[in-house]
């Protein structure tokens, strides 16, 4: 896969998630079976945030050269997938997240090896 191929998957992912947990995260933190409250509320839009962030940073640097600030955004990315995967693993074994969580460690599981992919490799 081409580094601009899994950037633009990225921003795709981040734009169908992001703005809906900004604006509905009674309705997403529901579908995954965990109980709202305000604190869940605060963390929701804070996590939409950061994917919206996210969006921003692969769409505008999908074409980025090889150099620096292109192995910085691929560590970047790699590290908070990974932290991401851990994450969520961790809530679905806790009995946190209903059997829907596993779609979101399946997609934080595809960009950690994709960013890890391109984080390993010499360009």
């Amino acid at each position: 896969m081409k580094f601009k191929t899994l950037m633009t998957i990225k921003a795709l992912v981040c734009l169908g998630f992001g703005p809906v947990l900004l604006l509905f995260p009674a309705w997403i933190i529901g579908l995954l079976g965990a109980t709202y409250c305000t604190g869940a509320a605060l963390t929701a839009r804070e996590y939409g945030a950061a994917l919206v962030g996210n969006l921003l940073l692969t769409w505008l640097a999908r074409n980025a050269d090889p150099g620096v600030a292109r192995r910085a955004i691929i560590w970047n990315l790699f590290v908070y997938d990974a932290i991401g995967l851990i994450a969520t693993v961790a809530l679905l074994l806790q009995g946190v997240l209903n059997p829907l969580g596993w779609g979101i460690v399946a997609v934080y599981l595809f960009f950690t090896a994709g960013f890890g992919y391109f984080a390993l490799r010499k360009e």
